[in-house]
């Protein structure tokens, strides 16, 4: 493959994104008119052109029968694009491995009350429609989910959820479009939104998105800051191909403060890796052309690095009480994807390149950890797979 023609799994991560500027990109890193500079803003346009990529490749997986989301299409204007093979192939199975993770989370264990109350904080989350489809699959009880996104961005999220019948409500749940941001004190003031359960008792927070710039998290002094959310339950923290756009120092301090306030945490990133090889030299200059870097790439470039940096950021293999893995997608793919389910994917639409693919496969990583003793018992199996 020449080098304008290596793909990358970047346009097959995080959940449907819209062509109308309402990815992730722009949220994370400064978003326009918070940045200074035009050169600032070029830079969030090119992130955010990521997050369009993401939407029509999702799109794509979904159309062809990789997998099921009945919400993708919801933000993507028009009909989409169909993907090459290997893009939809990378799409499948990035959110097969995220998948498997976060059931294996939400799992209960024997040795805990079946009612136990888990929490979930996705980083980035843009549009990502994870949360209603744990809803459609009546996975999302005893469940409070956390979105983090920029203020424009969660704005026009909860004007598709408020205008879309499929999105907006159940019988046992209620949106609620209202409540002041916790971080009014902070350069943007937006409200916080999402929905709350309406049953027996006073309501709660079951889904709260957050319209903030997460590099402002270092300024709120405590979790009671960040509505709903809760320090004493077994939490997981998301990053895909978020935590990679910020330097090194800001995405260490955001994990931080999280962990910092609950103890039971566990952690799932998804990124790339190997950049000193000769395809993944391409793959940098390929996204530099677009005006898009990730500084975590150059002081994160190996599985064993991934795993360091969580075991710097307090995830101990100590026991039973904590620990870290990491595989590539390409390994997830072999590994965690049964035979006959690999079989249903090929006979989709064929795979003829097979070098290209398990090349692709082998530069992005799915890297997990997690700390404290309840709720992790389907990772430590996840490990030795």
């Amino acid at each position: 493959m020449s080098a304008p023609q290596i793909p990358n799994l970047l346009t097959s991560r995080g959940g449907p994104r819209s062509h109308s500027g309402r990815g992730r990109g722009s949220s994370r890193f400064g978003g326009i008119g918070e940045a200074s500079g035009h050169g600032a803003q070029r830079k969030d346009l090119a992130i955010q052109s990521t997050d369009t990529d993401a939407a029509v490749s999702r799109l794509s997986a979904v159309s062809l029968g990789y997998l099921e989301d009945p919400f993708a299409s919801l933000f993507v204007a028009g009909e989409g694009t169909r993907r090459m093979p290997i893009i939809n192939r990378g799409t499948y199975t990035r959110t097969t491995a995220l998948d498997i993770l976060i059931n294996a989370f939400l799992c209960q264990s024997e040795s805990v009350a079946k009612a136990q109350k888990k929490q979930i904080i996705s980083l980035g989350a843009g549009t990502d429609t994870r949360y209603f489809r744990l809803r459609s699959k009546n996975k999302h009880h005893n469940l409070i989910y956390h979105e983090f996104d920029f203020p424009s961005v969660a704005t026009t999220k909860s004007k598709t959820v408020s205008n879309n019948n499929l999105l907006l409500n159940t019988k046992e749940e209620v949106l609620f479009p209202d409540f002041k941001s916790p971080t009014a004190g902070l350069p943007r003031q937006d409200t916080d939104w999402g929905v709350k359960s309406t049953g027996i008792g006073e309501s709660e927070v079951t889904y709260c998105c957050h319209p903030m710039d997460l590099r402002q998290l270092s300024q709120l002094k405590n979790g009671k800051d960040i509505k709903g959310l809760r320090t004493d339950i077994p939490t997981l923290i998301i990053s895909e191909c978020c935590l990679c756009y910020l330097d090194v120092a800001t995405a260490r301090d955001i994990v931080t403060w999280f962990t910092n306030r609950i103890p039971s945490a566990g952690i799932v990133l998804y990124e790339p890796i190997s950049v000193d090889d000769a395809f993944g030299q391409v793959m940098v200059s390929n996204l530099a052309s677009r005006g898009i870097s990730m500084p975590t790439l150059q002081h994160y470039k190996t599985l064993a690095d991934q795993k360091a940096r969580l075991l710097e950021l307090g995830f101990r293999g100590d026991g039973q009480a904590g620990g870290q893995a990491a595989e590539t997608i390409e390994n997830i793919w072999q590994k965690w994807v049964p035979t006959t389910e690999k079989g249903r994917v090929d006979r989709l639409e064929g795979l003829d390149e097979v070098e290209e693919w398990q090349m692709l496969a082998r530069h992005y990583a799915v890297v997990w950890g997690w700390r404290g003793n309840t709720g992790w018992e389907g990772w430590r199996e996840l490990r030795g797979a």
